[in-house]
């Protein structure tokens, strides 16, 4: 039996925009190219987990769609077409969104390839209804994953088990899949990275970013756990530097704010004498760190774009102590609405305390 999150589903709000898009370009066609790696122009009109090396979904002006597949396992009845040699799903191409992940053989099988990449992509800035119902459950599977990370974490135990505890209580619950980096322990919590087999004692400090995905879109949850009561000195870097500098990124959440404004709490940092992590905010839907990413090494000029409704942001300040040796990080995911904002998780703005 097929899996229930990978029945193809059509977003129909993005097959109208995409529609009117191609009437106001003067194309007759558009191509929505996914790889095994990049799938988020494919998924976010024909939303399934296909499995093979690559896919296209291709819309005529007058909301026609075909789906190719190039891997048997990918075909479902009547809706999937199955192209062994994949050359030949870009012969009647007129705009392509993902061309520039394309491999040469696929770009050379096109008569004259234009690109619709930045066309969709800025469709995608703003979220359909569609999507943010499948962020919702992508939220609510990572509030419920990180409630049970607290609750399963004991002294004795190694990163990679209590990683795997996640793993398997997200993906026993719905999730398609989990994207996660921890980092555990006292002043050595430098940053994010794949789990070890450190073992986890009383008294550390674990900083650890979630991710869980329900039909490719993904929510972010990040917030500190401590394995016994927090220290002074974490209770104070918590309340004094990454407390005020996360809020605020959020006052900034709001239509009509400059994206660029969400770099507040840099300066907020340094003013404290404090260092921080480039990123601090950035969007996330089919992919967990586009389309809108504010750093602090991207320039200024690339963001002269402003929050509108319906855009989904993770707002993530991660400031370090000056010797670049301890941090406390803190990320929630937000919806951008017509007046302000909506934080779409429930997980509290407080340090969980594990058993020890």
């Amino acid at each position: 039996m097929v899996p229930g999150n990978r029945l193809p589903v059509i977003n129909e709000h993005r097959r109208t925009q995409l529609m009117d898009l191609m009437a106001e370009r003067g194309w007759d066609r558009i191509l929505l190219y996914g790889h095994g790696w990049r799938k988020e122009f494919f998924r976010c009109l024909v939303n399934f987990n296909y499995y093979g090396p690559y896919a296209v979904a291709s819309l005529t002006r007058s909301g026609d769609l075909t789906v190719t597949v190039s891997h048997p396992w990918d075909v479902f009845e009547d809706t999937v077409r199955l192209e062994p040699d994949f050359a030949r799903a870009f012969e009647c191409a007129s705009a392509i969104a993902g061309l520039e992940l394309m491999e040469q053989r696929f770009v050379d099988a096109c008569a004259q390839p234009v690109s619709a990449t930045a066309d969709v992509e800025e469709l995608r800035r703003v979220k359909t209804a569609e999507e943010i119902e499948c962020l919702k459950q992508a939220v609510d599977l990572a509030d419920r994953g990180y409630q049970h990370f607290a609750d399963v974490i004991e002294p004795g135990m190694r990163e990679f088990e209590l990683v795997a505890e996640v793993e398997s209580f997200l993906k026993t619950n719905g999730a398609e899949d989990n994207f996660m980096l921890i980092a555990s322990g006292g002043t050595e919590v430098v940053g994010m990275k794949p789990p070890t087999d450190r073992v986890l004692q009383k008294g550390d400090i674990i900083n650890m970013e979630l991710a869980a995905g329900y039909r490719g879109y993904t929510a972010q949850i990040g917030s500190p756990i401590c394995v016994g009561e927090p220290t002074e000195m974490v209770k104070n870097f918590w309340n004094e530097i990454t407390l005020p500098g996360y809020r605020r990124i959020v006052a900034e959440i709001a239509p009509g704010k400059p994206v660029e404004a969400m770099r507040i709490a840099s300066k907020f940092f340094r003013d404290k004498g404090y260092q921080s992590r480039p990123t601090q905010c950035h969007g996330i839907d089919l992919v967990t760190d586009k389309p809108h990413v504010v750093a602090e090494h991207v320039s200024a000029e690339k963001f002269e774009e402003v929050l509108k409704p319906g855009m989904v942001i993770m707002a993530e300040p991660n400031p370090i102590t000056p010797d670049g040796l301890f941090g406390i990080f803190l990320g929630h995911t937000f919806i951008v609405t017509g007046n302000g904002h909506e934080v779409v998780d429930d997980f509290p703005l407080e340090i969980a305390v594990a058993k020890s």
